[in-house]
């Protein structure tokens, strides 16, 4: 832990020379645990939200949230987040290490949570590194990310067609011999963003015999924090309990 780092509060840091919100729990469990947090397109990171804080020092997680711009957390360069690495690399080479370096959480003890972009951005690491990262929930993931293509966001600059943006998405990833074992995704009924992506990837899913958990019932207002913040215990929890379950 660094001197700016204090138990039970949120501190920011760099990592890489990037900016990335921590939380330390002043809970001490007996076998540490972390979540990586990957933020939606509207740059939205947990610092500030006290109800999955408090899941957070509940269950002693140890929290990492890279700020990543509106890069959707993809293995292609994003000049908006960096013109020589990409946006997953990044998470992988060095945001991942960062818990054993910090607090000696190994990848095995590292679940995956993301909203909106990085709902779909936590989907397509796990989906591509099942085995190092075999728990994650993903709520309100953007799925159909090539429906942002052509409004004038960085995936305009990344990708030169509609059809290349939806050939790099998670729906994509999937491998029927090798997926995550704990996966969970959430999606308001009423969100008229991610929906009927999430029940296409839904689709996918069943077609492949992929095993995972889905919330697609609760409602609270659709794509927003009054539903976001209604998911947090559900899966903090979940990921609290897929990381035991991969420990025993």
């Amino acid at each position: 832990m660094s001197e700016n780092e204090q138990p039970g509060k949120w501190s920011e840091i760099e990592i890489a020379g990037k900016k990335a919100d921590v939380f330390v729990p002043a809970n001490r469990v007996e076998h540490p645990t972390g979540i990586l947090f990957l933020h939606n397109h509207e740059e939205e990171t947990l610092r500030e939200n006290s109800l999955f804080t408090q899941e957070f020092e509940k269950h002693g997680i140890h929290v990492i949230c890279p700020h990543g711009k509106r890069s959707w957390w993809l293995d292609r360069i994003c000049t908006e987040f960096d013109s020589e690495i990409t946006p997953m690399n990044y998470l992988l080479e060095n945001v991942v290490p960062e818990f054993s370096k910090r607090w000696k959480i190994e990848t095995f003890s590292i679940g995956l949570l993301g909203i909106g972009m990085g709902g779909q951005g936590v989907l397509q690491f796990s989906y591509r590194h099942p085995r190092k990262f075999p728990v994650v929930a993903a709520i309100a993931p953007a799925v159909d990310m090539q429906s942002w293509y052509g409004k004038g966001f960085p995936l305009d600059e990344m990708f030169d067609s509609w059809e290349a943006v939806r050939q790099e998405t998670a729906l994509l990833r999937l491998n029927p011999l090798n997926w995550p074992r704990h996966q969970m995704l959430y999606c308001d009924p009423e969100d008229n963003q991610c929906f009927e992506g999430s029940e296409r990837l839904l689709s996918k899913l069943y077609s492949m015999g992929i095993m995972f958990q889905r919330d697609f019932e609760t409602t609270a207002g659709g794509y927003c924090w009054e539903y976001f913040n209604q998911m947090a215990s559900p899966s903090v929890e979940f990921i609290t309990k897929g990381l035991s379950d991969y420990r025993e």
